[in-house]
């Protein structure tokens, strides 16, 4: 009997993901529950109380809602560490396939709060520069975006307001940027007498170009959805009502038809691979990849889908069966 024509009973819940079982007792690998399947799993529930965010995740989609709407979202320390903490956790969820991040109320994220006392970086009495080994020195945008970058599922932002400063730096390490008609972009640091932050003079000219980013970082101007489309900067523009569905519609393209092992490491060498200094380097990660991946449960199930014309079910999960290399690349440190 095929997969689509037997019922199944969801048994329950553990750490490592759903449990499932035929009615002649058999386990089933653990999936993501979708329409498709014919039933769903329950949202599942903030791993924390955040202090700045909204953490929903719903049919294999994890909604982070930056949530501090009467400071049009400003950024605080607090929400750095909420961010980071929310990544650690959706990384280890096989519930969440894809990450869609967006602003309640009408901003998106207005840079750093200014207000907030100590609980901003930028806010911190004057002092003598500690030195890069310093955990003081670090720019907490910065230790975000390095999270973003290392995430093991796709993220996509969805611009719903104003973003400017570290608001739209933390785009950039995101995979894709959709944005509102109401949006606003502005890398205002030169304005502020700052420098740019969360590794943005890494991700900017790779995401639009060196003179694109030249001219938005050096006239520090604030500018609208349809210049951030002509330059590059976000995907397609949205009016307001329409922004969360088109987001979550390419996410649900992502999540349904792909399979979460193949989607965590093509997009780890897409961004790794930016940076490398020659395409053999490309090659070398390819043909690891492939003979990880070939033969497999997965290769094995998208193959015969792709035969027998009907939705693959891939069996793997990014907690626990990517591949025995990965990660590849060598950790970083702050030194």
């Amino acid at each position: 009997m095929g997969f689509q024509e037997q019922r199944f009973h969801l048994y329950r819940f553990v750490s490592t993901g759903p449990l499932i079982f035929s009615e002649s007792g058999t386990i089933i690998a653990p999936d993501i529950l979708n329409k498709e399947h014919g039933y769903m799993t329950e949202p599942t529930a903030a791993p924390a109380e955040y202090r700045t965010l909204l953490y929903d995740v719903e049919d294999g989609i994890l909604t982070l809602t930056l949530n501090r709407p009467e400071k049009l979202n400003a950024f605080t320390t607090s929400m750095k560490e909420d961010l980071i903490d929310a990544i650690n956790q959706a990384d280890e969820d096989d519930n969440v396939r894809v990450i869609i991040v967006t602003g309640a109320g009408r901003g998106f994220c207005a840079g750093a709060d200014l207000s907030s006392g100590s609980n901003n970086d930028l806010n911190l009495p004057d002092r003598p520069d500690p030195g890069p080994q310093s955990e003081l020195a670090r720019d907490g945008g910065g230790m975000v975006t390095l999270r973003f970058f290392d995430c093991k599922k796709p993220m996509i932002a969805a611009v719903n307001g104003p973003a400017v400063g570290i608001g739209v730096t933390m785009q950039l390490a995101m995979d894709i940027r959709l944005a509102s008609t109401k949006a606003r972009f502005g890398f205002v640091f030169a304005r502020r007498g700052l420098v740019m932050e969360a590794c943005s003079s890494w991700f900017l000219p790779k995401v639009v170009g060196l003179q694109q980013a030249c001219e938005w970082v050096l006239t520090g101007r604030v500018f609208d959805a349809q210049e951030a489309l002509d330059g590059g900067l976000i995907r397609s523009i949205h009016e307001p009502e329409d922004l969360l569905p088109a987001a979550r519609a390419l996410a649900r393209e992502i999540a349904d038809n792909n399979s979460a092992v193949s989607v965590s490491m093509c997009r780890q060498m897409l961004w790794k691979m930016s940076a490398a200094d020659h395409p053999m380097e490309a090659h070398k990660i390819d043909t690891r990849g492939i003979r990880a991946m070939r033969g497999g449960g997965d290769s094995k199930e998208g193959i015969a889908a792709f035969l027998e014309k009907r939705p693959a079910e891939f069996p793997l999960r990014v907690s626990q069966d990517m591949p025995g290399f990965y990660p590849w690349w060598t950790e970083r440190v702050f030194d």
